[in-house]
């Protein structure tokens, strides 16, 4: 009996041990994974630390994006960054969303030298946030333009009808809750909805007349929708010269910012820092262990989020 207990202790002890061990590795294994993530990350850390040039990217669908305002914010208050490059690729998005953003770009710009860079296309709200920089360098065959409002709803009353479903309501005014994706519009609806484009429309098409410098008649001659390449853009006004980054830079040298100063991209704070707490890293595991929110990136991926824009919006279609 005695020989038992001793090998009961013993077995006790062995596995304090082995979960001491087991532990230990795993947090070694931990400090491995934050040290080489901080690694890979280094320059993006230590870059913004000294006076350089900020980058920011504006891609995908354009919507409201406070972490994208806190962003741009923050370039504006630090005394390293001596100026902004805007990199828009964007087939615009909410009206609202292009505006919020237009206007913290003018409040960047009215502290630092800003320049946008157009890549594949900056049209509707994308271009709005273009137009918000001192300056805009395109590649020849970039797509800017398509200066417009719209709203889109769908009609399904025909579906309806075919299976069956009526639908029953009581509003407290006719155009309450109109326009209806359940019924056709009538004139009333349509009259309500266009004041409202036009409203918005009239406020999109000012900020081009101001910021291009064009008299009002002007900017609404090419405020039908059009599109145009980067060449055409220059040749109309839309945009100040052909180029990508190397005439940005050269840009800002003319406002006396350094050329030699190192562009540094200020990235989505929640993309910052370790891959370890990475917004990409919690998205994997998410993933893997099923979680919903993960289908919700997919959608965004695909550009399948357009499909869900609501309210007002700044958008080409292509």
């Amino acid at each position: 009996m005695a020989l038992r207990a001793d090998d009961l202790i013993d077995r006790r002890r062995l596995r304090r041990k082995l979960t001491f061990w087991r532990v230990a590795a795993i947090g070694i294994v931990a400090l491995g994974v934050i040290a080489l993530s901080a690694w890979f990350y280094r320059d993006d850390l230590g870059g913004s630390a000294v006076d350089h040039i900020a980058k920011v990217r504006i891609e995908g669908t354009i919507t409201e994006d406070d972490e994208l305002i806190k962003r741009l914010e923050d370039i504006r208050k630090s005394s390293k960054v001596k100026g902004v490059i805007l990199a828009i690729d964007s087939p615009g998005g909410t009206t609202v969303g292009g505006e919020s953003i237009y206007e913290e770009v003018r409040k960047v710009a009215a502290d630092k030298p800003v320049v946008a860079e157009v890549g594949t296309l900056a049209a509707s709200a994308g271009y709005m946030i273009a137009s918000a920089a001192d300056h805009i360098v395109a590649r020849k065959t970039s797509i800017v333009g398509s200066i417009g409002v719209l709203i889109q709803y769908p009609d399904v009353s025909g579906l309806m009808d075919k299976l069956g479903i009526k639908l029953e309501e009581v509003k407290s005014s006719p155009l309450k809750a109109s326009p209806s994706p359940f019924k056709p519009t009538n004139d009333d609806e349509r009259a309500m909805v266009r004041k409202l484009i036009l409203d918005s429309y009239d406020w999109f098409v000012g900020i081009v007349a101001e910021r291009r410098k064009m008299t009002h008649q002007q900017a609404l001659a090419l405020a039908d929708g059009s599109i145009f390449t980067g060449r055409q853009g220059v040749a109309n006004g839309l945009i100040d010269a052909v180029g990508g980054e190397t005439e940005a830079i050269d840009w800002l040298a003319t406002k006396g910012v350094d050329a030699k100063l190192k562009v540094v991209e200020w990235k989505d704070t929640e993309r910052r820092g370790s891959f370890l707490w990475s917004k990409a890293m919690v998205k994997t595991v998410g993933s893997a262990l099923g979680l919903s929110d993960y289908s919700s990136d997919v959608i965004h991926e695909l550009g399948a989020d357009r499909l869900f824009l609501d309210g007002l919006v700044s958008v080409w279609h292509p």
